[in-house]
């Protein structure tokens, strides 16, 4: 019998046997709901934070700035519109992005541009690179988020993130990066990249599915995810203050503490 050869691990990943191996305990044993009171529940929490901890140490981070997801579309929503959602009030109400960015942002783009807020798409060169100085061009008084991905999903295309977050810096305006292609790939030092927020997804670096993260730095502005119209079994939990409540799976999130420096 042939042994199959697959290529494809750009868009997932076979789960790595030490993630598994990290995930057994809390689907066998210590199954218990991280929010709870009891035993169970706070050995599960301990998992989630620990995990938390593992995972900001890597990116240079501080814990309280790594937020459990359902995957990097759930991220990628929750940057978008809660950010444009909270900085509405003092009136920011202009995104900027590029006409080659996932889905999951360009869609974001579109609802809140349905919402009534003003939506820049920017092109790309003959390579899928976004100029900074089109991102410059397109900086306005209004702006409240540039977000443009570290690496394409489609051609692979690293994109200046770095220029791009510097120009944002210096405007005063957020930026957030889709990483999700990047992750376990480039590094993503948050104390030395002039990014506000970045989103990944475990399964793209041998990771399960149904699980990602928020990296949303203390300088943001971000309101809790709204509820949009999607089937119930689509709906992990409500969110609530400060921001959000996260998906506190220990299986899943305790994966992401395979990944250390030392790794």
């Amino acid at each position: 019998m042939t042994t199959p050869i697959y290529a494809d691990n750009a868009a997932t990943t076979r789960l790595d046997p030490a993630v598994l191996e990290a995930m057994m305990p809390f689907l066998q044993d210590d199954y218990g709901n991280a929010s709870g009171l009891y035993r169970a529940g706070r050995r599960a929490r301990k998992a989630v934070e620990n995990a938390r901890q593992t995972i900001a140490s890597v990116f240079h981070a501080a814990p309280s700035e790594i937020f459990f997801t359902s995957g990097g579309t759930e991220s990628d929503n929750w940057a978008l519109k809660g950010t444009l959602h909270k900085l509405a009030a003092k009136g920011k109400r202009h995104l900027i992005t590029d006409v080659i960015e996932h889905p999951a942002v360009l869609r974001s783009a579109d609802a809140l541009e349905k919402e009534g807020f003003s939506v820049t798409r920017l092109p790309v060169d003959h390579l899928g690179r976004v100029n900074p100085a089109d991102v410059q061009n397109a900086l306005r008084e209004d702006t409240a988020l540039v977000s443009v991905m570290t690496a394409n999903n489609e051609v692979g295309t690293l994109q200046p993130i770095r220029a791009i977050g510097t120009l944002c810096r210096q405007a005063g305006v957020l930026f957030h990066t889709d990483a999700v292609q990047a992750a376990g790939i480039l590094p993503l030092p948050a104390d030395t990249l002039p990014i506000d927020m970045f989103s990944l997804s475990a399964h793209k670096f041998h990771g399960p599915k149904g699980i990602g993260l928020l990296y949303a730095s203390r300088r943001t502005t971000i309101a809790p995810a709204r509820k949009i119209p999607l089937p119930s079994w689509a709906w992990p939990r409500l969110f609530s203050l400060p921001r959000r409540t996260e998906m506190n799976r220990p299986p899943g999130c305790g994966q992401y503490a395979i990944f250390s420096p030392k790794n």
